[in-house]
């Protein structure tokens, strides 16, 4: 079966933000075409996310010098375990669907500590001696964004982080196909943000039936 990850990095849900709201659009669209896969919804506001600390790098320590899972204290069991679950569900998944804002020219922290969390040698990608290599090369992402002015052409592009944070991550890992859909120009442009909002929710549907 396939599995789906569909991964939001907002405070607010579909009815105050753009990106948001064009996600549900896409999943509820891709749900009714696909009804045979399955989708895992993690919200990152609500979500365990560790942020890699001074008790996960102990723990990893302690790991890799040959003590057990059970050596560990509690708070590095809490974290490392849960960054090992985070871990193997990204790898065990066969797309990933991002929904972020577009926050001071990238995303939301939250989606950051995230990427951390499944950045595994061994699982996304692996070190050899021509240098690393992705281990994802099955998969397939798609960046689903809301940026209030235009980022996508002209010299503002040069500012825009998040997407093309997320589009190195993808390459990192291996992943073949990366898509971005972006809601852009509501803010600057208010008297056509309801226009711009359902041009991007219509391009979504469409988007979700070959996804």
């Amino acid at each position: 079966m396939t599995k789906v990850l569909y991964i939001t990095a907002h405070p607010h849900d579909d009815t105050q933000s753009y990106s948001m709201a064009v996600g549900k659009a896409f999943i509820d669209a891709y749900k009714e075409a696909n009804p045979g896969h399955e989708v895992i919804t993690l919200d990152l506001y609500k979500e365990n996310i560790p942020q890699i600390d001074a008790d996960v790098f102990s723990g990893w320590g302690k790991l890799q010098s040959g003590k057990g899972f059970e050596e560990l204290s509690q708070e590095e069991q809490a974290k490392v375990g849960r960054l090992g679950e985070l871990s193997d569900q990204f790898v065990e998944a066969d797309k990933y669907i991002f929904v972020t804002p577009f926050w001071n020219f990238s995303f939301p922290p939250v989606m950051k500590a995230y990427i951390d969390s499944v950045s595994v040698a061994g699982k996304a990608f692996k070190y050899t001696e021509q240098g690393p290599v992705g281990l994802l090369t099955d998969k397939k992402a798609l960046h689903i964004q809301a940026r209030g002015g235009i980022y996508s052409e002209g010299p503002a592009a040069a500012m825009e982080m998040g997407h093309r944070y997320l589009e190195v991550m993808m390459q990192f890992y291996g992943v073949p196909s990366f898509e971005g859909l972006f809601v852009e120009g509501h803010a600057a442009m208010p008297d056509k943000a309801a226009e711009i909002k359902e041009n991007a929710i219509a391009r979504a549907k469409d988007l979700a039936h070959t996804f």
